[in-house]
């Protein structure tokens, strides 16, 4: 029997046994969920034993378990480690749900619900590709699934699992599906990530609140010096003054920048859709450069004295401001993170003191498209939906790919499926019924050419 005539003939029970997992309302964010995310998991390796792995546990950590299963081949030389999690995000504001977040439904061709698409619908995907291979004996490579549940919350204790279960873990390739695709017409593969580093920036001036009258013009603001600082972080081309910053900024090879070129984009639809007249950003780069490829420096956030109703002639005596860059890989973000701490105390003049505070940072990451896996996926997404996806950078950040490259020493490939109109993290969560036939297909293709 064929992928297709094989999802046809189980459709009902792949939806039945994926609204068994969106019924658990697994938050990880919120503690008096803590049963739902071990009923979740148990639940999770009563699939993957259904599936046929060979064996699969919840392993217990500092905070929520993790699902770990596989499934050896006879002979194979290759092994894959499919990664997913099964937390989901708080479904507030409920009143905005046109259904019930923890009911899921089909309707208009489409599954609502919390984590129809992330993560639990994306990774029964993965499950019911490998169950098909495995019920047909079409399976040539060893499979290895690690389904975590705190990916919502920064995946706190996933590190230390790796660590401790490296050898365990040991793999070629690790695929993960947990990002999105251009559109449902322009299927995509995500080869890059940004990195990121965050501070918060404290600027004291005087030991309390002055007046501005008596004070002002003589006594250093602590808010115009804040602003002062923040503003020469970036010069009038829109490149980060701070010394050394592009030191391990690899420049796009003239093959990536023609593949970015290729892909569609409508800049005054972009700059329609968020209401702005003109866009802004590092010079000689376009506009999916910038947001994907090249580093940036955001203020996050910025307060001090006096923000009530009514005015308030006051020189305040402390300023705060959490500031954000995005890195490209190469660049380390605990080296950046010193090293912008270092500049800020630079750009400080006598009058006031300032201190930083690192927070939290990840780094980039890119999966070569001569990866072999890489390329297996191509081949994969182009029978399943048509045409070969476009290789695309994102600019938002997954520490946890960089986790895995650091501590098992493989790349990932992110062949994810989502689409912008799912709704992920939002009310009205959904997945497109099409996609989740054509992504079980397309990681079908996947695995059979990887032996």
């Amino acid at each position: 029997m064929n992928i297709k005539s094989y999802i046809q003939e189980n459709e009902s029970r792949f939806l039945d046994e994926l609204f068994s997992l969106m019924r658990i309302p697994s938050i990880s964010a919120l503690p008096e969920h803590k049963e739902d995310m071990h009923r979740c998991a148990k639940r999770w390796c009563e699939l993957l034993m259904e599936a046929g792995v060979d064996s699969c546990e919840v392993i217990p950590t500092e905070g929520h378990p993790i699902v770990y299963a596989e499934k050896k081949v006879p002979g194979a030389n290759r092994t894959i480690l499919v990664y997913s999690h099964y937390d989901v995000m708080p479904a507030e504001p409920l009143e905005l749900w046109n259904t019930s977040p923890f009911e899921p439904v089909v309707k208009d061709e489409r599954i609502w619900g919390r984590g129809a698409d992330d993560d639990k619908g994306q990774a029964m995907i993965q499950v019911k590709a490998f169950e098909y291979l495995v019920r047909h004996d079409l399976l040539k490579c060893n499979v290895k699934f690690v389904f975590e549940g705190e990916e919502e919350i920064g995946s706190p204790n996933l590190g230390a699992f790796l660590a401790a279960h490296k050898e365990r873990l040991a793999c070629d390739a690790i695929f993960v599906s947990d990002t999105s695709m251009l559109s449902a017409e322009l299927p995509s593969l995500t080869t890059g990530l940004r990195g990121l580093a965050y501070w918060e920036v404290e600027v004291t001036g005087p030991n309390r609140d002055l007046h501005s009258g008596h004070f002002g013009g003589a006594v250093a603001n602590p808010i115009n010096v804040l602003c002062q600082m923040m503003a020469r972080i970036t010069d009038e081309n829109g490149r980060i003054t701070m010394p050394g910053f592009y030191d391990d900024v690899e420049e796009l090879s003239a093959e990536e920048r023609e593949m970015l070129q290729s892909i569609p984009f409508d800049e005054a639809k972009y700059m329609e859709a968020i209401n702005v007249k003109a866009l802004s950003g590092e010079s000689g780069y376009s506009t999916l450069e910038r947001n994907a490829c090249r580093p940036s420096f955001d203020i996050c956030g910025i307060w001090g004295g006096y923000t009530g109703q009514g005015s308030k002639t006051v020189l305040p005596s402390v300023a705060y401001a959490k500031i954000s860059c995005r890195l490209v890989p190469h660049q380390q973000h605990e080296k950046i993170s010193q090293m912008m701490t270092d500049y800020l105390q630079s750009l400080a003049p006598d009058s006031v003191r300032v201190k930083v505070t690192p927070m939290h940072g990840g780094q980039g990451y890119v999966c070569p498209i001569t990866l072999p896996e890489y390329q297996a996926a191509e081949h994969g997404f182009e029978t399943a939906f048509g045409r070969r996806p476009l290789a695309v950078r994102r600019g938002g950040s997954i520490p946890i790919i960089s986790d895995f490259e650091r501590v098992l020493g493989v790349k990932t490939v992110l062949m994810g499926f989502g689409l912008e109109s799912d709704a992920i993290h939002s009310p009205n969560e959904n997945f497109r019924l099409d996609i989740f036939r054509k992504g079980i297909e397309a990681v079908v293709e996947t695995l059979k050419e990887i032996q």
